[in-house]
C-alpha cells in the first residue's frame, strides 16, 4: 500500500455503493467517518445502499447505521448535493424514481459531466448481471453464500489478529481465482460498456459487484466504485476533473489511493 495518504478531502465528486446498511458485513462506523472527513459538491449513492433483501428476513438496525443516515440527510440540508441509485437490494426505493425525499434525489439512473469535460453513465449495474435478470433464485442463493463467507472470513481474521497479521478477504480472493467469477466480471463489463457505447457516453460508473476497478474496455472508461463491505472504496472526482479510486484504511484511517488499480 502506497504511504501516502490524503491530506487534502475535498472532492468535486464522490460515488459510493454497496454499503449494505441492516447488515453485520457493514462496514457503518468506517463509512461514517469517511463522511465525516470528505468536502464535495455532489456524492452519488450508487445503489445497495441499504440491503432490503436482508432485512426483510431479520431486522438488524444498529444505531451506526441510522447515524449513517442522519449523515448524508444532514449533507444534503447544507448544500452537498445528493443523488440516490437505487439497486436490486434497496429495489423498493425505485418506485420513488423522480421525487426528492429529505433533499435526496432519487433517480433510475444520471448523467455526470467532469471537470474536464468527459460524459459518464452512472448507473448501478445489476440490469447486466444475467444471474440477477434471468435466474433470480440463484441470485438468492449467491447472497446466502456470500453472507456465509463474510462469516467464515470474520472468525479467519480474528484467528489473523491474534498473530498481528493485516485483514484478508476470503471472499475476494475467491473472486479472483475462480475462473467463473472472473468469467461473470468480464461479461458484467463488456455488456455495461456496450449500452454505455450506445448512449453516446465516453465511460460508466457503477457498482454491484464489489470490485474497484477502472479501466479501459474497448473505447469505454469502465469505474467500478467498489463496496463497504470489504474494501471500503469510493471513487471521487478531484476538482480539476481526474477521478480516482480510494479506500478507508483499515488501520490508519486514511484516505489512500488503491493499490493496483490504475487511476485516470
Amino acid at each position: 500500500m502506497n504511504d501516502l495518504s490524503y491530506t487534502a478531502k475535498v472532492f468535486k465528486t464522490v460515488w459510493v455503493s454497496d454499503i449494505h446498511l441492516g447488515t453485520k458485513g457493514s462496514r457503518a462506523k468506517e463509512f461514517l467517518e469517511f463522511l465525516k472527513i470528505i468536502e464535495c459538491e455532489k456524492i452519488f449513492l450508487v445503489g445497495d445502499i441499504v440491503d432490503g433483501w436482508q432485512l426483510s428476513k431479520r431486522w438488524y438496525w444498529p444505531q451506526t447505521h441510522n447515524d449513517v443516515v442522519q449523515k448524508i440527510l444532514e449533507k444534503a440540508k447544507r448544500g452537498t448535493e445528493i443523488i440516490f441509485i437505487p439497486g436490486n437490494h434497496d429495489e423498493v426505493a425505485r418506485d420513488f424514481i423522480g421525487l426528492t425525499m429529505g433533499g435526496i434525489k432519487v433517480k433510475d439512473d444520471d448523467i455526470h459531466y467532469t471537470a474536464d469535460g468527459k460524459k459518464f453513465w452512472v448507473v448501478h449495474g445489476d440490469l447486466f448481471d444475467n444471474v440477477i435478470q434471468h435466474a433470480r433464485w440463484l441470485a438468492y442463493i449467491g447472497d446466502w453464500a456470500y453472507v456465509f463467507l463474510l462469516k467464515t472470513n470474520a472468525v479467519f481474521n480474528a484467528i489473523r489478529r491474534l498473530f498481528k497479521l493485516p485483514y484478508w478477504s476470503l471472499s475476494q480472493y475467491l473472486k479472483s481465482k475462480v475462473k467463473l467469477a472472473v468469467s461473470f466480471m468480464s461479461a458484467f463489463e463488456k455488456s455495461i460498456a456496450t449500452e454505455t457505447r450506445r448512449r453516446g457516453c465516453d465511460g460508466v460508473i457503477c457498482g454491484h459487484i464489489h470490485k474497484a476497478e477502472m479501466k479501459m474496455v474497448e473505447d469505454i472508461m469502465y469505474a467500478n466504485d467498489g463496496d463497504w463491505v470489504e474494501s471500503m472504496t469510493a471513487l471521487v472526482e478531484n476538482l480539476d476533473g481526474k477521478l480516482e479510486i480510494i479506500e478507508w484504511t483499515k488501520t490508519k484511517g486514511k484516505l489512500m489511493p488503491v493499490e493496483g488499480v490504475k487511476q485516470s
